[in-house]
């Protein structure tokens, strides 16, 4: 709840970054005001409205901090030049506003600025502390948190390069994400639809009723395709993928529509499992699914096979899914294309491991990956 408040809070400030400047500006008047109404004893220098006016005038450059960061820089340190020289009035216990200046070059500015802006403050402490106190106690202390608001800017600036470093990766990985589910969904559908309509000429000569089923076959696959990539579409659709809902992703649930759709084509598709059958974490089933999904996508598409296996396996502590085919075999030389390396990438992203080849006996191919689930 906290901190779900205090990233609201930021994404909040970083829409409204004036919102946020002037508030900030208030902050430090605040503060600038106090020498001001404390009372004061006789031998102090008084605190008159003009020396309150001057103090409020090196505040109001920092509204433009972020937009002009050396021109405030300089701003503040004529103000407290003029208030110095021009006026007696009360003391500060630190130097807000310069502090404030000092932090945001350190976070906004390029090395040039913020050499120069070193080089001044090199400059203008020794000064100010020569005409306050001349004390090098004040030299020492003036240095110090000056230095600190400049370290403290470059921490900053190095966490805020971090964050925005790790939102570009989760983005990329976003990206690709959908990019393998789009690969997925219009592999498999063309593929079972381009197969399907093939056959469709032969069985309308040879059995008309078998044209029908092929045709409603080919109706229902491109249907199913619409609808899930409507669903990625729209996510992409709602600006950046990371920060988008997610639709539901298919599970085991959906394993028999989808052995049902390629038996449709007229493959021999068999489905068993061994071991005690669980229920699995959301993310793992829907790898499951597109696990099968592609494995039987690259049967209709290159194996010239009659039948294939699918098998899962449930182990204590892992999941073994298989899927065999009878057809050609893995072609000399080839590589599996991207559906395999989609494989290869989701397996790994659970911590499990992928492989393809030739099958038992060197007959036909085999796509296994082991997935590691946890124990009931």
């Amino acid at each position: 709840m906290r901190g779900g408040g205090i990233q609201r809070l930021r994404d909040w400030g970083a829409a409204n970054p004036w919102a946020v400047d002037i508030g900030l500006a208030l902050l430090v008047q605040a503060a600038m005001t106090m020498p001001f109404v404390v009372p004061r004893g006789p031998e102090l220098e008084p605190a008159t409205w003009p020396a309150y006016g001057l103090t409020t005038l090196t505040v109001v450059p920092l509204v433009w901090r972020r937009r002009a960061p050396m021109a405030v820089l300089l701003a503040i340190l004529a103000a407290s030049a003029l208030y110095r020289l021009a006026l007696e009035g009360p003391g500060q216990p630190l130097p807000y506003t310069g502090l404030v200046s000092v932090y945001t070059i350190a976070v906004l500015s390029p090395p040039w600025k913020r050499l120069v802006a070193g080089a001044l403050l090199l400059v203008a402490v020794p000064v100010s502390v020569w005409l306050n106190t001349r004390s090098a106690r004040e030299l020492t202390f003036s240095l110090f948190v000056f230095g600190a608001a400049y370290a403290f800017g470059r921490l900053t600036d190095a966490r805020q390069r971090a964050h925005r470093v790790e939102a570009e990766r989760a983005t990329a990985r976003e990206r690709a994400r959908i990019a393998r589910e789009m690969h997925d969904i219009l592999s498999h559908a063309v593929s079972l639809m381009v197969v399907q309509a093939e056959a469709g000429p032969l069985a309308v000569r040879a059995a008309p009723e078998r044209a029908e089923a092929a045709f409603e076959a080919i109706s229902a696959t491109g249907r199913d395709a619409m609808v899930q990539l409507r669903r990625m579409l729209g996510v992409l659709r709602d600006g950046e993928p990371s920060a988008a809902p997610r639709a539901p992703q298919p599970g085991l649930g959906e394993l028999p529509e989808l052995l049902a759709r390629v038996r449709g084509g007229g493959l021999d598709v068999r489905y068993a499992t061994d071991g005690a059958e669980r229920p699995l974490p959301e993310a793992t089933a829907a790898t499951v699914f597109r696990i099968v999904q592609e494995a039987l996508t690259n049967v209709v598409r290159h194996a010239e096979a009659r039948a294939v296996w699918v098998r899962l396996g449930y182990g204590p502590d892992e999941l073994e899914v298989r899927v065999t085919d009878d057809g050609r075999g893995p072609r000399p030389g080839g590589s599996g294309g991207h559906g395999l390396t989609g494989v290869r990438e989701r397996v790994a992203a659970h911590g499990g491991t992928a492989s393809a080849g030739p099958g038992p006996d060197g007959r036909g191919f085999e796509v296994r990956a082991v997935l590691p689930v946890e124990a009931g």
